[in-house]
């Protein structure tokens, strides 16, 4: 139990600093973009540029798509010029993938210390700063300590059933990622816990892609909560999100296999690998649907009961 409050703790902070980087980023620039995002989504490829931007200087591919939301709700935007922003939010939040991929713990005691010190200050751009640093040092110990937790927790006898049924079982090791993904609400935070676990040799990386492409559809669930109530606009953002989320992770299944050993071949780095795969896994995904974003609003509007935008 003792090793499972852990695990719990750890996805705590994990969230924790997650949300502090995100507050620290949005501060310093949340409110421009919103401005920038009503005046430049007039076409699909352009809404996924702003997409990927955003979701790159957010740091949560969740953050964009609430924002999207609510902007959909408030009718600055209408759902068709959402379609592109989502494509781009997919390709976007594989950015902090690629980043944590790397090994960042030089930088922990650093980050965290003037991270601290510049929370201390009441100037918003520097208190935000702050923010920043310390998330992002809160996130990288959070991952060094997953490392390391990682074969202890794999000693207790429900872990082991559970990695069991992840490694012989795809659909387990899919479903599970979704569910996971859907109670924290962050597909990063889950990606980021089978880095960990890939680096500790608990599994390959053919289940780290497996629970990746489910986190890409747990993540949805954000989207969804937050439509809720918001108009029937919004609720089609949030049903296009789900729709290709679903369906691209689903498409992929069949070629993990291939996916893995593409990555492989990139790089010998298995975290990086991982991270290469999301990269790939969501811009192909994303660069394939562009050219039919016009026609793939229209079907969430046939399928889904809206009759005219």
């Amino acid at each position: 139990m003792l090793y499972i409050g852990l695990f719990v703790g750890l996805v705590g902070s994990f969230l924790l600093g997650m949300t502090w980087l995100r507050v620290g980023l949005f501060n310093i620039s949340g409110k421009a973009m919103e401005q920038w995002l009503k005046k430049v989504t007039s076409t699909p490829i352009k809404g996924m540029i702003i997409g990927i931007i955003m979701t790159a200087i957010l740091q949560s591919s969740s953050a964009v798509m609430v924002i999207t939301v609510g902007l959909v709700a408030a009718r600055v935007l209408s759902f068709p010029q959402t379609i592109g922003i989502i494509l781009g939010t997919n390709i976007g939040t594989t950015f902090t993938l690629e980043f944590l991929s790397y090994d960042l713990s030089s930088i922990i005691i650093p980050f965290l210390l003037s991270g601290l010190l510049f929370l201390l200050f009441k100037h918003e751009k520097i208190k935000s700063l702050g923010f920043i640093l310390t998330g992002f040092a809160i996130i990288i110990s959070a991952m060094r300590a997953f490392e390391w937790l990682a074969t202890p927790l794999t000693q207790l006898d429900l872990v082991q059933k559970v990695l069991y049924l992840m490694n012989d079982h795809i659909f387990f090791g899919f479903l599970f990622s979704i569910f996971l993904t859907a109670c924290i609400q962050s597909s990063t935070v889950m990606t980021g816990i089978a880095m960990s676990f890939l680096s500790a040799g608990i599994f390959p990386l053919e289940t780290g892609i497996v629970i990746m492409l489910g986190a890409n559809i747990g993540t949805c669930i954000t989207g969804l909560l937050a439509s809720i109530g918001a108009g029937e606009e919004a609720r089609l953002t949030a049903y296009a999100h789900i729709w290709l989320n679903v369906v691209g992770a689903i498409s992929f299944i069949p070629f993990i296999p291939y996916l893995a050993d593409f990555s492989q071949s990139l790089t010998a780095n298995i975290e990086t690998q991982l991270a290469h795969a999301s990269v790939i896994f969501n811009v192909v995904c994303s660069i394939l649907v562009l050219p039919f974003a016009t026609k793939f609003g229209r079907f969430i509007i046939r399928l889904h009961g809206k009759k005219s935008i």
